[in-house]
């Protein structure tokens, strides 16, 4: 298998282009054009009835959960915080179906953001609903660095501290069943998890890859689309 179709997660806005003005299923760019220079094929997995999670992930070598809107507080059985933003039940349904088809079929799979919130609250865990000085004015990535944990799969796949486009203000809190945090932080904010001992790559970072120009983690996760085995 040369180029392993990746499906990438997207959600409904409404949109004008053109005349019109009609609801669409959409993700920034840079998502699918780091599945390609990584290697992969893109398809875009708009969202649909979560009764159809696995039959979606069997045509496909491996998933990328997109970051996005805040995860819906009742998900992980807290109240909503006066700055979390508002709920997208939708996507919060859809997506939580993919993670967890994802898991139980071993298929790789590779979490944004959003997406580390979602791996996180889909295996029993919460999150912190506010942050101050992780992301830059609205509409513009801020830049941290983050410690990888070595010995991790996130280690072996940035082996060295690393300068990541942010835009976040919630996060990992309660680690989910089986999640070890690989990366942190200077502030200790979790900003990667992985699941050992997982049938598939199972790796979610906080940061946002599609914004620079590093394309090793989804270049860990085409890997693993291709051959099975996540990075050793």
């Amino acid at each position: 298998m040369s180029q392993p179709l990746i499906g990438i997660s997207t959600y409904l806005e409404d949109a004008r282009w053109g005349v019109w003005s009609l609801p669409a299923a959409l993700l920034p760019a840079g998502y699918h054009r780091m599945v390609q220079r990584a290697g992969g094929l893109a398809v875009l997995l708009p969202p649909d009835d979560p009764s159809a999670a696995a039959a979606t992930l069997a045509r496909l070598d491996g998933l990328v959960i997109a970051g996005g809107a805040d995860v819906e507080p009742v998900r992980y059985g807290a109240a909503a915080h006066p700055m979390t933003g508002p709920p997208a039940q939708e996507r919060d349904t859809w997506e939580l179906a993919l993670i967890e088809a994802a898991l139980e079929s071993g298929l790789p799979l590779l979490g944004i953001c959003r997406g580390l919130q979602l791996l996180n609250v889909a295996l029993g865990g919460t999150l912190v609903q506010h942050l101050d000085q992780h992301a830059g004015p609205p509409g513009v990535f801020d830049r941290h660095v983050v410690e990888p944990v070595p010995g991790t799969l996130l280690g072996r796949t940035l082996p060295e501290p690393v300068s990541v486009p942010t835009y976040h203000h919630q996060a990992a809190d309660r680690l989910g069943r089986g999640l070890l945090a690989s990366a942190h932080a200077q502030d200790g904010t979790v900003e990667a998890l992985e699941l050992p001992g997982a049938r598939g790559f199972a790796l979610a970072v906080q940061w946002h890859p599609e914004a620079g120009d590093d394309t090793r983690v989804m270049a860990a996760l085409v890997a693993a689309a291709r051959t099975g085995t996540a990075v050793r």
